[in-house]
């Protein structure tokens, strides 16, 4: 018997090891876009014009939504390597055929609606489908469920995210190719999340937003106990774990980077300061700043004793020992980038013991260590930072509950409103001075409120509680803090103008920008960005999406409504910005801002994403913003396109004005 178990266990570490070292690693090498051979094309067109009306037919049906996007995501792959000429490698084409061949056996299965998804149940691994709300794309991911699944009804299972290294060859198709259809190890006792991410992105922008949206949908599916999430990935998923893993510290069990980059300047070896407006947002991004969050979560990182990105996980081993925060380190002897055997068995045994364990049940000890720059990471356990005084800055937490009285003791700084669960204890004590928890604002809602600062904290009523999700001040929020690049981490849609243009010239460059926004999204993003007219926006809309304006106010009837809301002053002539005065024809401002119809949604004018088609070619780190919260962009017509440089550009203050200003 202890044969056998010894056996099934190596078979099940080499499984891992095949998955982590083969899939996940990060090994850059020249991708050649081609079409498939005009034989394959042609089957390839014959199935696509097969499933595609099947997908249109269920969409009309009664079918679930997640059985109708089970079945569209072949045909979206199907899709995306043919309009990209994504045939990297000879054997994409029978890939792509292969896809598309079970799109086409689910949509019988499922038999317009009326069948019944054999697969949703099914131990093994498999490919699922959703709808993102950023663009409305489908978006693919790789479940795993255990050979007991559906034998405990009533059993939830723990869950493994993975998040996959960066290779230049992937898409929808090589990802479905490598998870669809291939066996679980029979020791498997979990649910694993393999996710797509939108490819090459270091789980940034919409590929963040992706992670958490499978998860959502795996947890939709499946009953999941959210006590034992696991988080760990290899290179760019090591990337990718040290972001989401430390800036949302209370979402898992465990949290395991390998071998992935934690910095941009050390990293790409850039010793020459970026721009105040750029190096700003670097914060957004770089793990160095977070790794006072690790005292809220178990974490263990790996290296390889020959690998260069060794340094990435020693770093933030040393920054953890300066805070006396554990971090468990575990180096691979002899090997470059890639897991070592036995490295691997204990990078597993790590999260195994912390699996088994889960996080403390809710509301726990009442100790928190929790560090952010951006109110976009906002939350730790029982609390939330509603609003920073400096933005960019640390704002930080740290409480613990007193043993003898119970009153829980919170210090801050560069905060300014508070939320703090009202069970976590009868008293609070906010940075020495002390207020009643459990009975605060009547009683009545799940947080308590405190707004203005060390020793002169304000606790909220009940109506000045529900007055402030209406952020009638314009404050920066969670969602509401930018740069520019984050309207596109939500629901959004590109409104175009059917006016007159004020500057014709000044028109060319924001079609062209719009042209480039969605070339770049649709190959970077995998995604077609979403576009209407300026007569399409409609109050829905206005609710439910951030507005990417493009135009100007004669030709773009949403601009022209309340251009004169926003911080700057536009006529015919003049393009004003912090009072200086710019001229339409040959210059642009790209800006986001909280929409004035709407507080709780951006608008975002004449931009899409502000890194570009080449930031996306290079190393992830790369794809930090550009233009902050405003710039103002010179263009001169050049062939083709336009040539475009930085003339100035901002980050607003936390209530959304100029640095100076109140």
């Amino acid at each position: 018997m202890t044969g056998r178990f010894a056996k099934k266990r190596a078979e099940l570490t080499a499984f891992i090891a095949r998955a982590v070292c083969l899939a996940l690693l990060m090994v850059p090498a020249t991708a050649v876009a081609q079409p498939a051979d005009p034989e394959s094309a042609q089957a390839i067109e014959t199935q696509r014009a097969k499933l595609k009306p099947l997908v249109e037919t269920l969409e009309k049906s009664d079918a679930s939504d997640m059985a109708i996007a089970d079945v569209a995501v072949y045909a979206k792959a199907a899709d995306w390597i043919v309009r990209h000429n994504e045939f990297y490698k000879p054997d994409y084409a029978q890939a792509t055929l292969a896809a598309l061949e079970t799109g086409l056996k689910r949509a019988a299965e499922l038999d317009g609606g009326k069948g019944q998804a054999s697969w949703d149940q099914a131990p093994g691994r498999s490919i699922r489908g959703y709808r993102s709300k950023v663009d409305g794309s489908i978006q693919p991911y790789a479940v795993s469920l255990p050979a007991d699944h559906g034998k405990m009804n009533e059993q939830r299972w723990p869950l493994h995210i993975v998040l996959h290294g960066r290779g230049d060859t992937l898409n929808e198709v090589a990802f479905i190719r490598q998870h669809d259809g291939k066996p679980v190890v029979p020791e498997q006792d979990w649910i694993q999340l393999d996710v797509f991410g939108r490819t090459n992105n270091a789980y940034r922008w919409a590929g963040e937003t992706d992670v958490f949206e499978a998860f959502a949908d795996v947890r939709r599916r499946f009953r999941i106990d959210d006590r034992r999430v696991v988080l760990h990935g290899f290179s760019m998923g090591g990337a990718g774990s040290w972001h989401i893993g430390l800036h949302h510290p209370s979402q898992w069990c465990s949290v395991g980077p390998g071998a992935g980059f934690v910095d941009f300047y050390k990293y790409q070896k850039v010793e020459t300061p970026l721009p105040p407006y750029q190096d700003a947002t670097l914060k957004i991004y770089d793990a160095t700043g977070y790794v006072l969050n690790a005292a809220n979560v178990p974490l263990v990182t790996y290296g390889g004793e020959q690998d260069a990105q060794l340094v990435a996980s020693t770093s933030m081993v040393d920054l953890a020992k300066t805070l006396n925060v554990p971090m468990k380190l575990i180096v691979g002897p002899g090997v470059g980038h890639k897991f070592e055997p036995n490295a691997l068995k204990e990078f597993m045994a790590f999260h195994r013991e912390n699996q088994t364990k889960g996080r403390e049940a809710y509301p726990g000890d009442g100790k928190t260590r929790f560090i952010t720059y951006t109110l976009k990471y906002n939350t730790c356990n029982w609390l939330t930072i509603h609003e920073m005084p400096e933005v960019y800055k640390a704002a930080t937490i740290e409480s613990e509950r007193d043993a003898a009285t119970g009153v829980l003791k919170v210090k801050t700084d560069n905060i300014s409103v508070l939320a703090v669960s009202r069970d976590l204890a009868e008293e609070i004590e906010l940075d020495g001075d002390k207020y009643p928890l459990t009975s605060a604002a009547d009683g009545l809602l799940p947080d308590v409120y405190f707004e203005g600062r060390p020793g002169a904290w304000q606790q909220q009523s009940y109506d000045q509680s529900l007055s402030f999700a209406k952020n009638n001040d314009r404050m920066k929020r969670h969602n509401l803090q930018g740069p520019i690049d984050d309207a596109f981490m939500e629901a959004f849609v590109c409104v175009k103008g059917t006016g007159t243009p004020w500057s014709e010239a000044h028109q060319k460059w924001a079609t062209w920008t719009l042209d480039r926004f969605a070339r770049e999204f649709d190959k970077g993003m995998r995604g077609s960005i979403p576009i209407i007219d300026d007569t399409q926006v409609t109050a829905e809309v206005i609710a439910d999406k951030n507005l990417i304006l493009f135009g100007d106010p004669g030709s773009n009837a949403m601009l022209g409504q309340f251009y004169k809301r926003l911080p700057l002053r536009w006529t015919k002539e003049v393009l004003e910005v912090n009072n200086i005065s710019y001229d339409p024809a040959t210059h642009g401002v790209a800006l986001i801002y909280p929409n004035p119809m709407n507080p709780r949604r951006y608008v975002v004018v004449n931009s899409g994403h502000t890194f570009h088609e080449e930031d996306f070619k290079k190393s992830n780190a790369w794809l930090f913003p550009r233009l902050g919260d405003i710039a103002v962009l010179k263009f001169e017509p050049t062939e083709p396109g336009y040539k475009e440089s930085i003339v100035w550009a901002e980050i607003f203050n936390s209530a959304w004005r100029f640095p100076g200003q109140k």
